[in-house]
Parts: structure tokens; C-alpha cells; sequence
């Protein structure tokens, strides 16, 4: 099972759940001024600074990076749950490795690119890359766990036998010197994308969502989306809805997202009337969902547009409609829910007032502003969260409640020095699978292979990528399990016809499942603690309520009009098709048609059937399925079998 953390950042739900996430009292300060140094690093790197003369080559950067977050991660997290804040001396040691054999790297980065290293590497080189082989294994255990590690072993060790595997699994066989070189020399595995994104890209962000939560921006968002909505009908859960989406779509965190929010949501939720379980539910798809959306979409995001050799601006507008949509349809569903149930709203009374609410929050509007005019207008990717920071703690100084004060400038580099440490352990241990498959060239030859048994067959490559992809997320982070299918499917899935964009869309989607469907579910679970509901009764809630998630990839792979790819009618039209679509579904899922009322199980079976009629990318059976919610609307309301109810 993942662990996750409590703190926002880009994939930050990767580590949430470990009880031991944090270091103990005595090694924070190590930890803060390693993370301080990383920083510091990433900034001078990212801006061109050359602070003392220093600007270090890219392998060199990488290296160094390497070193420093291995070393906090080494000193922040136990080596076990069972013997946590024991043995600080390995922890120590380990630390001190990290950062010799990161250092001596990083100093002989030139060396190790023109003298071509990788192929044949002096005694020193060889000591410190093995040195680093083993540090990067035990920093993936630590900060993913078991499964991960295993994951990274299986294929990190993949060229050791390569030469001896049957079919399309043979590939380039390497000595052991010879992997261990091509994995720390060679710029395809420990340094590669994954290492590369977080290097370039993720740092920033991570900062941002940090500053966001520590100067209480998750404050706002709430305060907001209650303003807006907490007194229509059901409001508490549309709250949680829009507050969370918009929340964790800035700080790209599923678990830290609902521990933030959800202390304040559900219990509302449940003030009027909502059951626990399907309080935390809602609160566990929201959250899911929000790792979906832009502005910030996580690691795997930047990743993906590395992959895929575009800029995160264009991913960023191909994932936007359909993770709008995916939050339509749960209000469509929270909405039905407290109409077939008659549940109502708060008191306009203990709901803030829109104006005051943004007068206070102005700051985070504006740091917002900043980041999608850098990000998208300017086009400046790496640097966008930079500026988005730093003039979010320069706003959020004039009032005393959200300045920071030393105490939150040492809770903020503390949250920053652990989430850019956790994924720096993880990514260095995907570049061995990310290595492993390519060295030995069994990645294209998987995936020809896999084109091949398929036939053709999109269909079926697709179902078996959906399966593949969901239970791959239940053992490994999603930007792990995204980068191992990204390698192995995602080729096979465009060489089939497929849109490249949607098809590495579709594994991103899919891999997020495991969030929400049980036995894993660990938004669900996470919700459920808060909520003091039954974990196993509220995954399936959360199942059902996120239904659209299991739809949406195949609609949009299909058609990529939901992913901004055609022209304007085409994408309109798509939009409001699917849209009806998904209010067609949900209502039949609540038993409730707006002014209508409730409806029998006939009713809701033909609903639903129309519904699915309209999604289906064919002029005839959209108009078939629009037919079919024409008569059942009409009939209904001839029979008047339930009074008409208000809509939203």
C-alpha cells in the first residue's frame, strides 16, 4: 500500500499515511538547513544566479541535488515504523554517504561526460556510483515502500539477465560494473527524466503549494466556496467540492488535501444531514480529482510533458475540460442527493459574506494570477512558481495572521526540505526502471509485441492498459506507475492511431483510480478516518460518486475533442454532449430527474442507457440516446408519479 505525506507538493499523496513521516526533534535542523541547501541549489540553477562563482554542468546539478535530499531523507524518515527515533547513528552515516558520493559525482560531472565514464569509469568513479546504487534502493524503501522497491530491484537488475530472457523480453545483457555505470553515469536512469522534471520543474511548485497551506491559503478556498455555495441546497457538500478541487488542484496533494480540508468539510456535511460515509466520499473525490486539475496537476504532469516532448502549458489545456467535467458531475450528484433527501443548506447567517471573504483573500487571487500568466502568457514554466511565491509572501505580510513568522518560516522550509526529499528518493529509484527498460531495449520491443497480440485492437489495448494501470496504483505512487506504463503502453497505444497526449492522459487517469476503489482506496480511507465512518463502505461510496473517472479517459481517448484537440464546434459541441451525458448517468444513479422528482428503476435503467447512447461518438446514437431522455422525461412527467423538484 502507498504511503503518503501530510504536507502539499507535487505527488506529495505519495507518503501521507506513514505515522513516521516526519524526523525527530533532533535531526530537524539538519534536515532544514539540507533543505535550505537544496533550495538554494535549485534557485541559483533555475535563475542563472552563479552565486560565488558557482553554476554547476547539468549532469553536475543533478548530482548534487541527489546527495543533499537522499541525506534528508535518510534523516527525516526511520528506518522502520518500529524503530523510529532509534538508531540515529545509521541514519547519520547513511546521510553522510548521500552527500560524499553525490558531492564527488557532482564534482566530476564534466569528467564523467567528455572522458565517457559511463563506458569505462577509473576505480573511484566506480566505488561512489555503487555507493549511490545502494543509497538511492534504500531511500525508494523508505519514502515508497516495499512494493516500490521491489518494482525498482526487478528492473534496476533487468540487464544483469536481459540476454537471458525469452521472446520480446530478451534484450542487451550488461556486467554488473557495466549496469551499475550505466545507471549512475549514464543520463537514461537515476539522472533521467523523472530526476530531470523534478531538477527543472517540480522544486518550484512544490514550494508553491508549501507557501499556500503554511500562510493558510486553504483557509480562503474554503471560506470562498462557502461563500458561494454553503446555503443552496445540500451547500456543505458543494463546498467540499469546489474547496477541495480548487485547493488541491493548487497544491497537487490527494491525501494532505482532504487532512486540510476535510476536518472542516465533513463535519458540516454531516450537519445537514449527510451520512458520514458519503460525506467522506465526497470529500475523497474531490480531493482525487483535483490532482487532475490545472493549474497544478502534480509530478506526473511535468513528467508526462517531458515524455511527450511538449510544454506543461499544452497538458495543462488538454486536461482541463475533462477534470471540469469530472466536477460536474459530482455536484450534479451531491445536488440530487440532498433533493431526493430534502436536505438543505446553512443558514445564510454562518455563511461568510462573498466580499469580505475575497477582500481577505486577495493575495492568493493575485499569486494565482501570477502563476497561470508566467505559466501559460509568458511561457516561462520553471520559473512561474518562483514569482507565484514570493509574491504570495510578499501579500500575505500585510496581515498578521498569514505573515510569516519565524515559527512558519521554519514549519515551511521543514514541509519543503521533506516533500522535494520523498520525491527525490522515489524518482532516482523510477530512473532504475526507467534505465533497466531502456538499455536493454525491452521497452520498444514490449510494446510492438503488445501491438501485435492486440491485433489492432484499440479496444482491447485500452481495457487491458485500464486494468494494468489500476492495479499498478494500488502498490506504487502514480507518477511511478505513469512511468512504467508510459515506457511499455503509452508507444503501443499511439502506434495503434490513438492521440498521444490522450493516451498518456488515459494511464495518468486510470493510475489515480486506486485512490478511490477499494480494497486500496486510500483517499477513501484517509477520509473515513476523519469522518469516523467504515473504511470498505465509504471506498464504494466513493466508487460510485466517482464514476466519471472510469468514463471520462475512454471518452476523451476516443474522441480527443474533450482534450482541446479539433476544431471549436466540434470541441463545443463534445462538451455539451458529454455534459448531458453525465447529467443523464448521475441522475439515474441518484433516482432523481431535475423537475421531474424521483424516479422508478425502469426509468433509471433507460436513463441511463440514453445517457450512454449520447456518449458514444455517433451523430445517430446521440440523437438515439437524446430520444430515449426525451420520452422517459415526458412519460414521467405525464404519470406525475413524484412532484417536480427545484433545480440546482
Amino acid at each position: 500500500m502507498k504511503s503518503e505525506s501530510t504536507s502539499p507538493g507535487a505527488d506529495a499523496p505519495d507518503f501521507a499515511t506513514n505515522a513516521s513521516s516526519g524526523p525527530s526533534a533532533i535531526m530537524r535542523w539538519p534536515v532544514m538547513a539540507l533543505g535550505a541547501l537544496g533550495v538554494l541549489l535549485a534557485v541559483n540553477q533555475q535563475f542563472l544566479l552563479n552565486l560565488f562563482g558557482f553554476q554547476p554542468l547539468g549532469n553536475a546539478y543533478l548530482y548534487y541535488l541527489i546527495g543533499i535530499f537522499l541525506a534528508v531523507t535518510f534523516l527525516a524518515l526511520p528506518i522502520s515504523s518500529n524503530l523510529a527515533g532509534r538508531l540515529h547513528w545509521v541514519n547519520v552515516v547513511l546521510a553522510i554517504a548521500a552527500l560524499v558520493s553525490g558531492g564527488w559525482l557532482g564534482l566530476h560531472g564534466l569528467d564523467i561526460i567528455s572522458r565517457g565514464w559511463e563506458y569505462d569509469a577509473p576505480l573511484m568513479a566506480d566505488i561512489m556510483a555503487t555507493i549511490l546504487i545502494f543509497l538511492v534502493l534504500e531511500g525508494v524503501r523508505r519514502a515508497g515502500g516495499p512494493v516500490l522497491l521491489a518494482t525498482a530491484l526487478l528492473f534496476g537488475t533487468f540487464p544483469l539477465y536481459a540476454g537471458h530472457m525469452p521472446g520480446f523480453l530478451w534484450g542487451t545483457q550488461f556486467s554488473a560494473i557495466e549496469t551499475v555505470r550505466a545507471h549512475v553515469l549514464g543520463v537514461e536512469s537515476i539522472i533521467g527524466i523523472p530526476m530531470q522534471v523534478v531538477a527543472e520543474l517540480v522544486i518550484g511548485f512544490v514550494i508553491f503549494g508549501s507557501v499556500l497551506v503554511i500562510t493558510k491559503g486553504s483557509d480562503f478556498f474554503m471560506e470562498l466556496a462557502s461563500a458561494l455555495l454553503g446555503h443552496s441546497r445540500g451547500g456543505p457538500a458543494k463546498v467540499a467540492v469546489i474547496g477541495s478541487g480548487i485547493l488541491g488542484s493548487l497544491s497537487g496533494s490527494v491525501i494532505s488535501n482532504i487532512l486540510t480540508s476535510a476536518p472542516f468539510s465533513v463535519p458540516t456535511m454531516r450537519r445537514v444531514g449527510y451520512p458520514a460515509s458519503y460525506a467522506a466520499a465526497v470529500e475523497a473525490c474531490a480531493s482525487t480529482g483535483a490532482t487532475l486539475m490545472p493549474p497544478v496537476m502534480g509530478t506526473v504532469a511535468f513528467v508526462m510533458a517531458s515524455f511527450l516532448g511538449v510544454q506543461y502549458s499544452t497538458i495543462v489545456i488538454a486536461a482541463v475540460i475533462p477534470a471540469i467535467l469530472f466536477y460536474v458531475a459530482l455536484l450534479f450528484q451531491v445536488d440530487m442527493y440532498a433533493a431526493r433527501r430534502g436536505l438543505h443548506g446553512l443558514p445564510r447567517s454562518e455563511t461568510p459574506k462573498i466580499l469580505p471573504v475575497l477582500a481577505k483573500g486577495w493575495p492568493y487571487l493575485l499569486s494565482l494570477a501570477v502563476l497561470i500568466f508566467v505559466l501559460m502568457v509568458l511561457r516561462m514554466e520553471s520559473r512561474s512558481p518562483y514569482y507565484a511565491s514570493i509574491v504570495m509572501i510578499v501579500a500575505t505580510s500585510f496581515r498578521k495572521e498569514t505573515r510569516l513568522t519565524y515559527q512558519r518560516c521554519k514549519a515551511l522550509l521543514l514541509d519543503i526540505s521533506l516533500n522535494v526529499g520523498k520525491l527525490v528518493a522515489i524518482l532516482a529509484g523510477i530512473g532504475l526502471v526507467v534505465g533497466g527498460l531502456s538499455y536493454t531495449g525491452v521497452a520498444g520491443a514490449f510494446s510492438r509485441e503488445l501491438l501485435l497480440y492486440a491485433g489492432g485492437n484499440t479496444a482491447l489495448m485500452l481495457l487491458a492498459g485500464a486494468v494494468t494501470s489500476f492495479v499498478l496504483g494500488m502498490g506504487m505512487t502514480v507518477t511511478a506507475c505513469y512511468i512504467f506504463l508510459s515506457i511499455l503502453l503509452a508507444p503501443a497505444l499511439v502506434q495503434a492511431g490513438l492521440n498521444p497526449i490522450a493516451s498518456h492522459l488515459f494511464i495518468l487517469y486510470w493510475g489515480m483510480l486506486s485512490y478511490i476503489t477499494p480494497p486500496v482506496a486510500l483517499a477513501a480511507i484517509t477520509a473515513a478516518n476523519v469522518a469516523g465512518s467504515k473504511p470498505m463502505e465509504t471506498g464504494f461510496r466513493a466508487m460510485r460518486l466517482g464514476l466519471p473517472l472510469f468514463v471520462l479517459p475512454f471518452i476523451f481517448v476516443y474522441d480527443p475533442a474533450l482534450i482541446m484537440e479539433g476544431t471549436a464546434i466540434n470541441i463545443v459541441e463534445r462538451i455539451f454532449l458529454t455534459t448531458v451525458a453525465i447529467w443523464a448517468v448521475t441522475s439515474a444513479f441518484e433516482s432523481w430527474i431535475y423537475k421531474v422528482g424521483r424516479i422508478g428503476v425502469v426509468s433509471r435503467i433507460a436513463f441511463a442507457a440514453g445517457g450512454v447512447l449520447i456518449i458514444v461518438p455517433e451523430l445517430l446514437t446521440s440523437i438515439a440516446g437524446a430520444i430515449v431522455l426525451g420520452v422517459v422525461i415526458a412519460v414521467n412527467l405525464m404519470l406525475k408519479r413524484r412532484k417536480p423538484a427545484q433545480g440546482m
